[in-house]
């Protein structure tokens, strides 16, 4: 398995991490849950180390599972997982709204600790900035639990490019995590070009589109009722016949390299700078083998240029969230 640092941390993971999400939360009815821990360690067996959750997945249920799958092999892997949301009483679905209050995140480090049976969080992330609370005082928390030995690296998601300088003065950020695929590159204007300047990592989510980048997917696909997939913008029907052109492009690229359309999602990605890592997700051992056959798959700088050249004249259409969740990216 190819490796790759996490930019100058030193924090080395395997080039594709999993993003564990789905395993029980936020696309539809969850499977089976022993099936769950044989895919976590399959993935473990084809050379993935690399695995991400967090406390809302569930909420709580995707850190039990990950603890329950990984923590037998737990010098084989990195976990990381993620805080900042007040959660509904009584482990309901879905949130109250943002707390990164520093009191708060040492309760959410202590039972996430607990529930993924470990000693020590890789990877902690601040999974939404929160207005409320200086970025520099959440900094100063997980600094706090790094010198305790509870967390080893502190990690931002979707954040702005000044939070992440002011929360990086206080405690060395080692990974941001955002969407970046090649039907949201916002990240290539700014986000980019500053993670490169302080040498920080690149976790992009949703490398696949929530799986649109995969051709598996067009107008006239149902999805369940509890699949989240039905609040997006992106995937009203007629969204997704708008973007079928970009499955398309990934598509005839993907036919002259004997690939997949997913995997060509992921190469591009990969191609993209050293110090990035892709978490595509998926419940499916056969989704699993083919997202890895990514790694195998080299893209020239000709292949680049085309499929930059012929991206640039597709516009996606709709947002990749509804209003509400939007105003929680970029602060």
């Amino acid at each position: 398995m190819q490796k790759r640092k996490l930019g100058k941390s030193g924090l080395e993971v395997s080039a594709l991490g999993l993003g564990c999400m789905g395993m029980s939360f936020s696309y539809g009815s969850p499977p089976d849950r022993q099936e769950m821990v044989s895919l976590l360690r399959a993935a473990v067996d084809m050379g993935i180390t690399f695995f991400d959750t967090a406390e809302v997945y569930g909420p709580f249920t995707n850190e039990e599972l990950v603890g329950e799958a990984l923590s037998p092999i737990r010098d084989k892997v990195v976990i990381a997982t993620k805080f900042g949301f007040r959660l509904k009483p009584d482990g309901k679905p879905g949130w109250l709204g943002l707390d990164s209050r520093p009191e708060h995140i040492r309760q959410v480090a202590e039972a996430s600790l607990k529930r993924l049976k470990i000693d020590a969080i890789d990877l902690f992330y601040q999974h939404r900035v929160d207005p409320d609370v200086p970025i520099e005082e959440v900094a100063g928390a997980v600094k706090e639990l790094i010198l305790e030995g509870k967390v080893r690296h502190f990690g931002l998601s979707e954040a702005g490019v000044e939070t992440i300088r002011r929360a990086h003065a206080v405690q060395p950020v080692t990974a941001v995590q955002s969407e970046y695929s090649l039907w949201w590159r916002s990240p290539e204007q700014e986000l980019l070009p500053t993670l490169e300047e302080l040498g920080i990592g690149f976790v992009p989510y949703s490398p696949l589109g929530k799986g649109f980048l995969t051709g598996k997917i067009d107008e006239n696909t149902k999805f369940e009722s509890t699949d989240f997939r039905n609040l997006l913008p992106r995937f009203t029907p007629e969204a997704r016949q708008a973007n079928q052109a970009l499955v398309d492009l990934l598509g005839r690229i993907a036919e002259s390299k004997l690939a997949t359309p997913a995997q060509i999602a992921l190469a591009w990605l990969l191609s993209q700078k050293p110090w990035i890592v892709p978490i595509p997700g998926t419940t499916k051992l056969l989704r699993l083998e083919e997202n890895m056959g990514s790694l195998a798959i080299e893209l020239t700088p000709a292949d680049l240029s085309e499929i930059d050249g012929a991206a640039s004249k597709i516009t996606v259409q709709g947002a990749r969230y509804p209003e509400e969740l939007m105003r929680m990216t970029g602060r």
